[in-house]
C-alpha cells in the first residue's frame, strides 16, 4: 500500500511517495547461508493444507525422484520445478519448494533450495518470496559446469503492474565445496532492466 503525504506549502499541495522499503537485494550481500544448516521447515499458507494445495494445483503426486526433493516434503515443503525445468548437473540440484499457492496456482510462500550430493548447501534468497512481487525470483536460474549459479529477481516500483517489473537483478552464486558440507555463497548482483 502506498503511503502519500500531503502538506500545503504557500497554497500548493505537494503530493510525496514514501519509499519502498529496503529488500536484501538493496543492502551489501551478506551470506545467510551456513554450512550443515537443517532445511527450515515450513507451516502452510493460509489455512490450506499442503495436500489440498498439492490436489488444487495439481502438484500431485509430490515430485519424490531425487534426495533433494525428498528432503523437501519431509520438511513440509511441495518441491515444484522453476519454469518447469529440472535442474540438476553433477551433484548438484536446484529446486523450488512451496508452501502455498495463490489462486492461479503461482507460488507464494516458497524459495529456491540448492542441494549438493544430496545435503542442503542453502537457498537462493535469504527470506521466504511471493510471486509477482518485489524481490521475488523472476527471472531464469542457470548453474554452470563453474559450479556458478545465476538467478534473476523481479524489481517492482509501486507504479508498476504486477506482470511487468521495471527491473531485474541478476545475483551471482558461488558454491563453496572446501566448506564442509558445501555451501551457496553469494557474490555478485547486477541490475537489468526488462
Amino acid at each position: 500500500m502506498k503511503a502519500i503525504a500531503i502538506a500545503f506549502l504557500s497554497g500548493t499541495i505537494l503530493f510525496a511517495q514514501a519509499a519502498a522499503p529496503a529488500t536484501w537485494l538493496d543492502k551489501p550481500l551478506a551470506n545467510w547461508n551456513t554450512p550443515g544448516a537443517p532445511i527450515p521447515t515450513t507451516k502452510p499458507a493460509q489455512d490450506e493444507s499442503i495436500a489440498a494445495l498439492s490436489t488444487r494445483c495439481g502438484y500431485l503426486p509430490l515430485l519424490q525422484t531425487t534426495a533433494g526433493e525428498r528432503a523437501l516434503v519431509a520438511a513440509g515443503w511441495v518441491p515444484f520445478r522453476m519454469f518447469d525445468k529440472q535442474i540438476v548437473d553433477r551433484d548438484v540440484e536446484i529446486i523450488g519448494g512451496l508452501a502455498g499457492a495463490d489462486g492461479m496456482c503461482r507460488p507464494m510462500n516458497f524459495n529456491v533450495f540448492v542441494f549438493v550430493n544430496g545435503r542442503l548447501a542453502g537457498t537462493l534468497s535469504p527470506q521466504t518470496m511471493e510471486s509477482r512481487t518485489d524481490g521475488s525470483i523472476g527471472g531464469a536460474i542457470r548453474l554452470a559446469a563453474d559450479d556458478t549459479i545465476q538467478a534473476g529477481f523481479a524489481r517492482y516500483l509501486d507504479k508498476d503492474a504486477l506482470c511487468c517489473p521495471s527491473s531485474h537483478v541478476t545475483v551471482r552464486y558461488g558454491i563453496d565445496r572446501k566448506a564442509t558440507p558445501s555451501v551457496v555463497v553469494p557474490v555478485g548482483v547486477r541490475v537489468t532492466r526488462p
